[in-house]
């Protein structure tokens, strides 16, 4: 859920039954991947392939720290990425992942912000009920600035004795940080600092900064299953790091593990309160249930938050979505935000920035956090701690690493394939009618890697190329590299935002005549760069059918036009088997923002026929000629009933089904729906002959298993060959 950040049978699918669309490889970085290499910034530019390396072997010798626990810790905390001496969303920064958050940083949501939050049912009958006045009675949770957890940088920089900017900003710095922080959290917990890397559970359990003993030691197994792995990479910044693996380490846990100071009122992970449900989490995640509020909200039977009582699946109201949300805020803000019934808002899940996760809806019930009530009826919400924008955004490895764990649970539970028309952003659910348009979310933003993210979920393998220029007619998932030849020019309320890898490229009406990018994209205006301006981008995953192509430059059919992108040497498409595509019947047919069951549908059931029942997006159509990804199989029209908070009315929790029959599709930034009627399903393109097939970054790098030889070979001479310990 973002708010105006002030600045700062067949479908596209991977699940059981379904085609599988693409290869690993083009859904981004594997261990070992190669990116094609672009200008760094910060301290970490122009620096020799193996110093971060090098940085690790010193850090480890100078602070008495086993270098497999220093580079495991720096690997889980942010894939040994220095991220140009930028923050992530909740202000780490560097390899090492330490925290300096200032005061502004934690500055109050304005009303308006806040308002933008609520209200997320979708539902024209729950949506009337709505009062911005009474919803911002209570004011949101503060954060104590003063916080240790937000200030392991400045804490380490004491310890090296250097200035806190060069930890920010200097990637041997940060190691050299990271690993004085974690002797002194090791020797405080014990006293001494052991040679046996499985001796330091209490430094690495402190240095997670989790506040509770299940978020702490979630971290911990991490960070050794990835001593006893062993890991491999070249970095965005052209670092090439390896941690040998050592199976050999068995990690012992202390009889008391120190712990970061929990924030006021937060319940931790595992203290679940007997009355409430257990949560629905695998079994590897720190998660506990926090009810979000179902009670009245205001005098009348049919008004109360934050979601509605259901009995998915089992009443037809099958879970099809995972919808990925940012918070625009902090975790324990936001549960204090779903706890209040005024809010009308809730999500299943929410992550921690430290892989925390806590439920507060359960699966069988609908939560309000989409928009679109269509989407929330048959979807599950993810919510995730952080910005869409800020200052050089990141999202932490551990956030990442607890999201793909709870999400292929999900998966596995609800069959929902594991492609990104079942796993979308908050940005990819339409508004379900004209007005609501312009107020849909953009989160998780542009800097949420959805390559790395698809690579954690195990996004199969496919038959599906990469590399040379697609083809009329084929349908390619759009995959722009997550590197430094990727940081397309961004603004944050006019403001400019550092260069920064993306996940999106610009859309244009035409290709460019010269070497040059042009200067005005698609829908181009003084809001061109805007980061909530989704209109004029093609994020990475979507699948789209090509319309033409020229040259280095592809056009696809994009909201019932076709609209260029720059896909050097086809290095930003992955081509798809053949598969059955949407096109109109004839003419132009209408788009809908949600799929409602007609009208009669509704006779004898109780359930009254919603406002704008069979309204299409007026604004929106496709022309024959065209065809779009569908977005899941030919679905009927549904509407779940919760009218009143008792559930004694008539019609209460009652399904009404539909006979018209829809397509979800992909048909811009976000998905939409077409009637069945209107449309015929053709089928795409398949890959050329003897074309290659490999990541859509570039397959002349070989195999992950070439790549990391070739990372041995390169480092043998300062590691002499033996394992890294």
């Amino acid at each position: 859920m973002t708010r105006t950040h002030r600045r700062r049978t067949s479908w596209v699918g991977y699940g059981s039954g379904a085609l599988a669309l693409a290869t690993v490889a083009a859904y981004g970085t594997l261990a070992f991947a190669a990116p094609s290499y672009g200008s760094a910034g910060g301290a970490a530019a122009g620096r020799a392939p193996a110093s971060l390396q090098a940085d690790f072997a010193a850090a480890a010798e100078e602070f008495h720290v086993p270098q497999s626990v220093l580079m495991a810790v720096s690997y889980r905390m942010t894939l040994w990425e220095s991220h140009q001496g930028l923050p992530s969303t909740t202000g780490n920064y560097n390899v090492m992942g330490l925290t300096q958050v200032t005061a502004a940083d934690l500055a109050q949501p304005s009303d308006a912000d806040r308002l933008a939050h609520l209200d997320r049912s979708g539902d024209p009958a729950v949506s009337r009920h709505f009062s911005a006045s009474r919803a911002l009675r209570a004011d949101p949770a503060a954060v104590d600035p003063s916080a240790a957890a937000l200030h392991t940088l400045d804490a380490a920089a004491k310890l090296v004795g250097v200035p806190a900017a060069e930890v920010r900003s200097d990637p041997r710095q940060s190691v050299r940080a990271g690993a004085a922080l974690l002797a002194s959290y090791e020797k405080a917990a014990a006293g001494a600092l052991p040679a046996d890397p499985g001796r330091w559970w209490a430094a690495v359990a402190r240095y997670s900064q989790s506040p509770d003993r299940g978020g702490a030691a979630q971290f911990v197994r991490r960070v050794f299953d990835t001593v006893r792995s062993g890991a491999g990479r070249v970095t965005a910044d052209g670092q090439q790091v390896v941690l040998t693996a050592l199976p050999q380490v068995r990690p012992v846990e202390p009889a008391v593990v120190p712990l970061a100071p929990a924030p006021p009122g937060t319940a931790p992970a595992g203290t679940t309160p007997a009355a409430t449900p257990a949560p629905e989490c695998p079994s590897t995640l720190a998660c506990n249930f926090v009810p979000a509020a179902y009670a009245k909200a205001g005098s009348a039977a049919d008004d109360f938050g934050n979601y509605n009582v259901s009995s998915r699946p089992s009443n037809g109201e099958d879970v099809r979505y995972v919808v990925i949300h940012d918070m625009e805020g902090t975790f324990q803000g936001s549960i204090d935000e779903f706890e209040d019934p005024s809010a009308y808002a809730s999500a299943h899940y929410l992550v921690a920035d430290d892989g925390r996760v806590t439920q507060m809806v359960q699966l069988k019930d609908e939560a309000w956090h989409s928009a679109n009530k269509t989407v929330n009826m048959h979807s599950v919400g993810v919510e995730h701690e952080g910005y869409a924008i800020r200052n050089g955004d990141w999202f932490t490895e551990q956030e990442y690493d607890s999201s793909a764990a709870l999400v292929n649970f999900l998966a596995r539970k609800f069959g929902i394939p594991l492609d990104r028309e079942h796993i979308i952003g908050h940005d990819e659910v339409p508004g379900v009618l004209d007005a609501k348009v312009k107020a849909q979310h953009w989160d998780p933003g542009p800097f949420w890697d959805w390559n790395h993210y698809m690579t954690l979920l195990g996004a199969p393998d496919g038959s599906g190329g990469a590399g040379g220029l697609p083809q009329v007619g084929q349908l390619v998932r759009v995959v722009p590299p997550f590197t430094a030849d990727n940081e397309p020019k961004l603004t944050s309320g006019g403001a400019a935002v550092p260069a920064h890898p993306a996940n999106f490229v610009y859309l244009y009406e035409t290709p460019a005549t010269t070497g040059a990018l042009p200067t005005d994209p698609y829908l181009g205006s003084v809001t061109w760069s805007e980061g909530s301006n989704w209109a004029d981008k093609v994020r990475a995953g979507g699948a789209y059918v090509v319309a033409d192509v020229q040259g280095d430059w592809t056009a696809i059919w994009y909201q019932d036009r076709k609209l260029w992108f720059h896909n050097p040497g086809g290095q930003y498409t992955a081509v798809l088997p053949p598969t059955p595509v949407v096109t109109p019947r004839s003419g132009t047919v209408a788009v809908y923002g949600r799929a409602y069951p007609e009208d009669a549908a509704y006779t004898g059931t109780g359930v009254p026929v919603q406002d704008d029942n069979s309204t299409p997006l007026t604004k929106y159509e496709i022309t024959a000629g065209q065809a779009y990804a569908q977005a899941g199989p030919e679905e009927a029209g549904d509407y779940w009933y919760a009218g009143t908070y008792a559930g004694t009315a008539a019609g209460d929790r009652t399904l009404v089904a539909g006979t018209d029959l829809f397509y979800p599709i992909r048909y811009n930034h976000r998905i939409a729906w077409v009637r069945a009627s209107d449309v015929t399903l053709t089928t795409s393109v398949g890959p050329a002959t003897g074309s290659a097939t490999g990541s859509a970054t570039g397959s002349a790098a070989g195999s992950a298993a070439d790549v990391g030889r070739r990372i041995q070979d390169a480092l043998a001479p300062l590691t002499g060959g033996a394992p890294v310990r």
